[in-house]
């Protein structure tokens, strides 16, 4: 009798430990679940000044900048390439224009002006984003420098308001010769756009570039500063009052560098022309029926060369977040900004709205040809709308039922950089020159053929099918790519992989300038 009551006296005080231990937990849970519900809710820190250097950014930053100066044509000043040398002097004689600046699009020796503006506007926004954090590292006068580079092109490249040349070379002649660009002795004709030949895209594409660059040189060079805006007001007016794809006028272009529309870029040109005058006129014709028209308000599309959506909505959205004056009420900014949210949702990769478009290694993976450009250019509108969101103090976006930090669109933009500089299954760099493994066979006429090699047009042919690594290093070029399936074949012929392009270089500079350290975003370019 006495030993049946002690257990039950036992087993009566552990199940009031049992429900007392359930209870407390239930509490404990209760008080975490709000803590972290208010935490949702409690804005991340602004960011200081720069602060502590991230050395394998800096360096990969330090190796991405040399690409610009691999591509210069002209007069080289100060050259740091050993195998490099003038070039293209003579660019623009025909018209007696002076284009022997500029740069040469990839590994070939074109200069294309539509996706060299779009370098230009890239570059543009990455400095005036990113300037103090390049300066950081001494990165902020070279890329200020390779800027101007195509800027001065840009402006010699529009001797009237309503003519642009926007092509120095033949590409089909071109990609008949394999030769140093020193070397060259071929025919460089020139294409234009013009009133009877409009090209809207290109037109607003180098309004945009024009526009945005302005605002790097405000400061430093006023005077230049002012030449650019007139040529960008100039140029917008072109593009807008003929509106004409230049792919469909010049069906020659469409085979290198077709335009599926020119609607986003002419947003693209009026949303950088504000920010540059805070003329309102600029902001009514992105936001108003033109927004409607060409924006694609809540369909989340791919930034590149070709299609500038994702990027306007970014942009545009600093105006909304950081409390611009004389924008509150404005529909289509509120439209912009939540479509800006929508594509950072569509890259998250624990978002409900995420793209499955990707590699089995985290990749961001759109296209086989330069399959690089889409993730990074991704990575670099993550990266800069996080920033907006702290320096705004945004706690959240929302996605569906889920809610995500600024800290999660910055560890997506270092996820897809790490991917490039060597954290991929293949275990290498595909950015030239930097790491232990990187491409050996970068398919670039400079880089393949030894500087002291005297070849014509053709003879140089056998540089591309040597079975030797190339002589010279194309350090910083940002090559195509993997495959779905994360193969690279290392070939010279291979140039749907391996080819650099000058456009994936602006794109890699801002996104490795964005993680090199952290500051607060500036709230204004002026």
């Amino acid at each position: 009798m006495g030993k049946e009551s002690k257990s039950g006296g036992c087993l009566g005080w552990l199940l009031a430990i049992v429900i007392l231990a359930l209870v407390v937990g239930a509490i404990v849970y209760a008080v975490k679940q709000k803590i972290d519900h208010a935490n949702d809710n409690k804005p991340s820190p602004v960011p200081g000044p720069p602060g502590a250097i991230d050395k394998k950014y800096a360096d990969a930053l330090k190796i991405a900048m040399q690409f610009f100066d691999i591509q210069k044509s002209g007069k080289l000043v100060n050259n740091k390439i050993s195998w490099r040398g003038d070039s293209g002097l003579k660019d623009g004689n025909e018209a007696n224009l002076d284009l022997s600046k500029g740069m040469y699009d990839a590994g070939d020796h074109m200069k294309f002006g539509f996706p060299m503006a779009f370098t230009a506007t890239v570059l543009s926004w990455a400095i005036l984003e990113y300037g103090d954090q390049m300066a950081a590292v001494n990165q902020l006068e070279p890329a200020q420098q390779s800027l101007k580079w195509i800027t001065d092109f840009l402006i010699n490249a529009h001797p009237k308001d309503n003519v642009l040349y926007i092509q120095v070379g033949d590409p089909d002649l071109d990609h008949k010769c394999w030769e140093r660009p020193e070397n060259m002795k071929e025919k460089r004709p020139l294409t234009q756009v013009n009133i009877t030949v409009p090209g809207t895209e290109v037109a607003a594409e180098t309004a945009a570039a024009m526009a945005s660059a302005s605002l790097v040189f405000k400061t430093s060079n006023s005077a230049y500063s002012s030449t650019l805006l007139k040529h960008a007001k100039q140029l917008f007016n072109f593009a807008d009052k003929y509106p004409a794809s230049y792919s469909e006028n010049i069906p020659e272009v469409a085979t290198y560098y077709n335009s599926t529309g020119y609607g986003d870029e002419l947003l693209w040109a009026a949303s950088w022309l504000y920010h540059a005058t805070g003329d309102r006129s600029y902001l009514d014709y992105a936001t108003g029926e033109n927004g409607k028209l060409f924006a694609s308000w809540g369909s989340p599309t791919w930034f590149s060369w070709d299609n500038k959506n994702a990027g306007t909505q970014v942009l545009l959205s600093r105006l909304s977040l950081f409390g611009a004056k004389g924008v509150s009420g404005n529909s289509g900014l509120g439209n912009y900004r939540s479509s800006a949210e929508g594509v950072m949702c569509g890259l998250l990769p624990k978002s409900p709205s995420a793209t499955s478009s990707r590699t089995d290694g985290g990749l961001v993976w759109i296209s086989e040809w330069n399959a690089l450009q889409h993730p990074v250019a991704s990575a670099f509108l993550a990266a800069l709308y996080s920033d907006y969101m702290l320096t705004s103090q945004t706690a959240k976006i929302t996605c569906g039922d889920h809610s995500f930090k600024p800290s999660d669109l910055r560890k997506f933009a270092k996820s897809q950089a790490d991917y490039v500089l060597g954290k991929n299954p293949l275990k290498m760099s595909f950015l030239v020159g930097y790491g232990d493994k990187y491409p050996q066979y970068v398919h670039h006429r400079g880089a393949s053929i030894p500087a002291d090699a005297t070849t014509g047009c053709t003879d140089g042919f056998k540089w591309l099918d040597s079975t030797e690594p190339n002589p010279n290093v194309a350090v910083g070029g940002l090559v195509g790519g993997p495959f779905l399936n994360e193969t690279y074949i290392d070939s010279r012929n291979n140039s749907m992989q391996a080819e650099p392009t000058t456009y994936n270089s602006a794109l890699i500079v801002g996104l490795l300038s964005s993680l090199v350290t952290t500051s607060s975003a500036v709230k204004s370019f002026t």
